[in-house]
């Protein structure tokens, strides 16, 4: 093992090391002024990002150089001197590429998958192989840590996000239990809004349209009231289309609709341009499109072409996200900082999920949750001439309750349709401190170390679940109590006060250590032990049988990595690391015969890999981007309904991913110009189940149906600009390619069909925008 160890962490530096001697930078460490308002991201990465990345004081050299500011260790930063990994993209960036919102991330980032049974909704995170896996129940957290303006976000439906007017996002490769603390056991996205600069007034409108009629808009403005000390800025988006995925039955609603609308205000106060800065922020937002396509019982797929359903009962994803926070920084001193983040978030889901891609009613599924969470983090930020330190403490309180129906057809008899209902609450409080401090031990040589300690305690209340005879949507007969009923459904009366009731618990000590020398040139090497952690879960699953209902231990990341990034020749940048993961405990379900689903730990898992990324600037008019994962993600020890799953793949984690892309400006005279923009994704085989090919005896499992294989997707953007205004055209998935991005077995729970959703088709259109 230690072989394959050195040879993992090797691998993602052994190309670039023989280079750091050409390194161009007469400053090896550059020095950036910490700001009372700076977020976390950790850093990698060369750029996927322009000008627009950072603070308006970097941006001139970031276009030029690729050298862009984040604030990756609570402080600002050059992305080249951060020894973790991070790719930052920015606002601009995001709509070359086709990034319209956080599901298509995983065209702009190197080992990272974004999947969902939900389309856009409730996305599914997958970083270096770590992921849900095969989870889809809405009290799950997601093992990729979500934030906004360093805001967690603890459910997951408000993950689907559109992005818009953002000034980057920053996504974290690698544990990050340290600064950001649990449920970060793969990383952590950071999406970073635009706020108020308290110079001057400006904004913008766009609007747009697109094939499937769609149509878009997106205004923001920005105004300063008092110059330096008083300003607001408010910014909106709204997305409305046809379904992209044709449903054939007669009189249905289409599959994949858009119809979004968000909102955000930021009010800045700097009172008398002193040392207290403070920024409000409210926000809102609503999505109901159709809900995503599925293909499943194959007798109606004949037929049909790959975009096309034959689903009399196409639902609505409907979600809405709301939200207010307060960011206090005070500047006690010209070294020592305060920094107060208060927020407090809500919303809902009511998802009409069709699941069996059939005009036969035999899975109709509606998820209700219900959330509202509560979040307070203090810390102080130190920056002396040698040491640089950041401690605090953080509480978070987090609710989810969920009313879910799941309808399955006459399934209880002949002639009699029937299903499930399914009621619980639960309640999530952690409380950490934290502390990490980077130390000059000479001046080219850091060492970092930090470390946080997290108490989680966990509630489950008010369960119950019931098995009734009725139609779908209409009222229900309960016929018997499944939740608490330990037994196969059916054979406990139905008792409407039982309930069912569970607590959980956890302590974790997470922490890091790195070493990190900085060459003559400018270039960075470094080696860094990371341990992350995501907290103990309860199986949100569990509505057959209360003997599925339980507790499971945390999962946990014992993470090696050795990175090198740098400039060289003025002209590019690059970034690239190698890692070893220990992974022991990832939270899997796992279907038993009852049929009851049960939550499970994974004993062991081992990961390893590489990954780089590049900007080429070959002239004024040429800039190249690339980037490029290799990764190996193994069960080490894994049974699943009596089935030996050691050494199949973790799902969603193909073992090559390459991004590509490139900015050609066909001309430019002063701000007026026309540039073009292609880009390309590449993945290969993916696995959507840990089952990958096996199939567990007497289950009538067919899992060699969940998979994807190897594909590439090509976007294209082309933008105009002509004094104020900005002509852009766009097309995604150029090629029309035809694929899955999700897979759930159902044959082993005993239906005749898998669960597969398609990807989206060729989206194309245009906007004009204009700056004020």
């Amino acid at each position: 093992m230690k072989a394959r160890i050195t040879t993992a962490l090797l691998a993602g530096v052994s190309f670039i090391v023989p280079a750091t001697a050409h390194a161009q930078s007469s400053d090896p460490r550059p020095a950036m002024a910490p700001s009372p308002d700076a977020t976390v991201a950790p850093a990698t990465a060369t750029e996927s990002t322009d000008a627009q990345s950072a603070t308006p004081v970097a941006q001139d050299n970031a276009a030029d150089t690729g050298d862009i500011v984040v604030t990756a260790q609570r402080r600002e930063q050059s992305i080249l001197t951060v020894p973790i990994a991070i790719s930052a993209i920015a606002g601009n960036t995001l709509t070359t590429k086709g990034i319209t919102n956080s599901a298509n991330l995983a065209a702009a980032v190197p080992n990272l998958q974004v999947s969902s049974p939900y389309g856009n909704t409730q996305p599914n995170f997958s970083l270096r192989g770590i992921s849900v896996a095969n989870e889809y129940n809405a009290n799950q957290a997601s093992p990729i840590g979500v934030y906004i303006d360093d805001v967690y976000l603890a459910s997951r439906t408000s993950h689907g996000m559109g992005l818009f007017d953002l000034d980057r996002v920053e996504v974290l490769r690698g544990p990050q239990g340290t600064l950001f603390g649990r449920n970060t056991t793969g990383g952590a996205i950071n999406f970073i809004t635009k706020g108020p600069t308290l110079n001057g007034n400006e904004g913008y409108a766009e609007g747009g349209f697109g094939n499937f009629n769609t149509y878009t808009a997106q205004a923001a403005i920005e105004t300063t009231m008092v110059e330096d000390q008083l300003g607001l800025r408010i910014s909106g988006n709204y997305v409305k289309g046809d379904g992209q995925i044709e449903n054939v039955f007669p009189g249905g609603r289409d599959a994949n609709s858009q119809n979004t609308l968000q909102g955000r205000a930021i009010l800045r106060l700097r009172p008398g341009n002193g040392p207290l800065d403070i920024k409000l922020k409210v926000y809102g937002g609503r999505d109901k499109g159709s809900q995503a396509a599925v293909h499943g019982l194959l007798p109606f797929r004949q037929g049909l072409g790959f975009f096309e359903v034959n689903e009399n009962r196409i639902g609505l994803n409907r979600t809405e996200a709301y939200g207010a926070s307060a960011t206090i920084a005070y500047e006690i001193s010209p070294t020592l900082t305060f920094t107060s983040i208060t927020s407090r978030d809500g919303g809902k889901q009511n998802l009409q999920q069709a699941a069996d891609g059939s005009p036969l009613d035999i899975l109709d599924i509606n998820w209700r949750s219900n959330f509202q969470q509560f979040s307070e983090e203090a810390r102080f930020n130190y920056n002396g001439d040698r040491l640089k330190l950041v401690g605090g403490g953080f509480y978070g309180y987090d609710r989810t309750t969920t009313d879910n129906t799941f309808n399955i057809g006459q399934a209880i008899a002949p002639t009699v349709n029937g299903g499930f209902f399914q009621h619980y609450r639960q309640v999530r409080r952690s409380y950490a401190v934290f502390a990490q401090g980077d130390y000059d031990i000479t001046e080219r040589l850091t060492l970092t170390l930090g470390a946080r300690y997290t108490w989680d305690r966990n509630r489950y209340r008010d369960g119950f679940a019931f098995l009734f005879a009725g139609d779908v949507g209409g009222p229900q007969l309960p016929l018997a109590t499944t939740v608490p009923c330990p037994g196969v459904p059916g054979t406990c009366a139905y008792d409407p006060g039982a309930r069912f009731a569970l607590n959980g618990r956890n302590n974790a000590l997470t922490g890091r250590a790195a070493l990190s020398y900085t060459f003559e040139g400018g270039t960075l090497v470094y080696a860094s032990y990371n341990r992350g952690y995501r907290s103990g879960a309860f199986n949100g699953g569990g509505y057959t049988s209360s003997a599925g209902i339980n507790y499971i231990d945390p999962e946990r990341v014992n993470a090696y990595e050795v990175g090198v990034k740098g400039r060289y020749f003025d002209m590019l940048t690059l970034s690239a690391a190698g890692f070893y993961y220990d992974y022991k405990n990832q939270q899997v379900q796992d279907t038993r015969a009852g049929p009851v689903s049960f939550l499970v730990n994974a004993p062991k898992a081992e990961v390893y890999g590489a990954e780089a990324e590049a900007r080429l600037r070959l002239s004024p008019a040429i800039t190249i981007t690339a980037a490029g994962g290799y990764l190996h993600s193994t069960y080490k020890d894994l049974t699943l309904q009596g089935t030996n799953l050691d050494g199949n793949d973790l799902p969603f984690a193909p073992r090559f991913t390459a991004q590509g892309g490139a900015d050609l400006t066909l001309f430019k005279d002063g701000t007026n110009g026309l540039t073009v923009s292609p880009s390309v994704a590449f993945f290969t085989r993916q696995y959507f189940s840990p089952f990958n090919d096996t199939n567990a005896v007497g289950t009538g499992q067919l899992n060699s149906e969940l998979k994807q294989g190897a594909f590439a997707k090509v976007n294209l953007t082309a933008a105009l600009t002509v004094d104020r205004f900005t002509f852009k055209a766009f097309a995604n998935n150029l090629l029309n390619r035809k694929t899955y991005v999700y897979g759930l077995d159902l044959r082993g729970a005993g239906f005749p069909y898998n669960f597969l959703v398609p990807a989206a088709p060729r989206t194309y259109g245009g906007s004009v925008r204009v700056a004020f």
